[in-house]
């Protein structure tokens, strides 16, 4: 059993109207076994804000917050490092692996970014200002001051943030939406409305004003494989993978668009072919211009001249 080191919290919303904390859990996690809560609470593994143990039984009472730690049985090991690339009083910026998620979900509870940075660098309040999908790797801003965190989540929310990716993707010849396959169109805007999917962790166009934007550049292709630079405005979630796989380049090794696998045991031998490689944005706090760049390789690298392969990068750093 792994057991989160620091606690989660969740709260009760003005408009809830559950007659018991169960009821408000279940509803509010409904992919958890609802077995599991009643067993929490049974333990009083639950409490609220004042920290007093909370039961089942217990009314839901609107703005209640409740405190818990994450639990999992056989948590998926992540043999894969990450990287701190920059660090000061205020701010640090890691590398992630593949395969690791940022912060706990699901059946990561203690193998996550925001645990291991917190253990490595003795900072109890460091905490991730954004997010990557847990297949993706690359650069992760963390916030490390309660004080000075706001100006950096800002950062992401008003789009002050010039993200650049890289991805690797396949060519089927086969688009949904109409695109051309190269060498036709080396440039793209794509432009729509992304929301929650079935199942709720997949995303999908909807009716309305865009709401997810991603500037592509197609750098160089060869045979069934092509590299993209890409550049999103907006951070929906799976926002590059949905784009890239609508107009007929699937990243490699992709598992959710255009179509859903069955799930599969973690082969980590095949990595989302998709890296957050830069950052660029004026600091908030300090007023310098910072720019990162990810040190890692995806499995295939293209010069950007003649479509030429390089030879295959090397695999990520396994830890010791």
């Amino acid at each position: 059993m792994s057991i989160a080191p620091s606690p989660s919290w969740v709260a009760i919303p003005e408009d809830a109207d559950f007659p018991t904390v169960l009821d408000f859990l279940v509803q509010r996690f409904p992919r958890m076994n609802p077995e599991i809560w009643i067993r929490r609470l049974r333990e009083g593994k639950v409490q609220d804000g004042d920290g007093r143990t909370v039961t089942a039984g217990d009314p839901c009472v609107p703005h209640t917050r409740l405190r818990y730690f994450r639990e999992a049985e056989n948590e998926p090991r992540i043999p894969f490092r990450e990287r701190i690339v920059y660090r000061d009083d205020h701010l640090l910026v890691a590398d992630k692996p593949h395969f690791l998620p940022v912060v706990p979900a699901g059946r990561y509870v203690s193998e996550c970014l925001v645990y291991r940075l917190r253990a490595a660098t003795g900072e109890p309040e460091l905490t991730p200002v954004h997010r990557l999908d847990r297949a993706t790797a690359g650069l992760v801003l963390c916030s490390l001051r309660r004080d000075t965190r706001g100006p950096y989540t800002r950062l992401f929310a008003t789009r002050a943030v010039d993200k650049e990716y890289l991805a690797v993707t396949r060519i089927t010849g086969r688009s949904p939406s109409g695109g051309p396959s190269p060498p036709e169109t080396r440039r793209w805007t794509v432009e729509d409305r992304l929301e929650r999917g079935t199942p709720p962790f997949l995303s999908r166009r909807g009716p309305g004003p865009p709401n997810a934007t991603t500037h592509l550049e197609l750098l160089a292709h060869r045979e069934s494989l092509a590299v993209f630079r890409v550049r999103p405005t907006t951070g929906k979630k799976h926002q590059i993978r949905f784009h890239l796989a609508d107009l007929g380049f699937p990243i490699l090794h992709e598992r959710y668009y255009p179509e859903l696998l069955p799930e599969a045991p973690l082969d980590f031998t095949r990595p989302l072919q998709l890296l957050a490689r830069r950052l660029t944005f004026r600091d908030p706090v300090t007023g310098e211009q910072r720019s990162f760049v990810s040190s890692r390789r995806l499995a295939w690298d293209f010069r950007e001249r003649r479509g030429a392969p390089a030879p295959p990068a090397s695999p990520e750093q396994p830890l010791e």
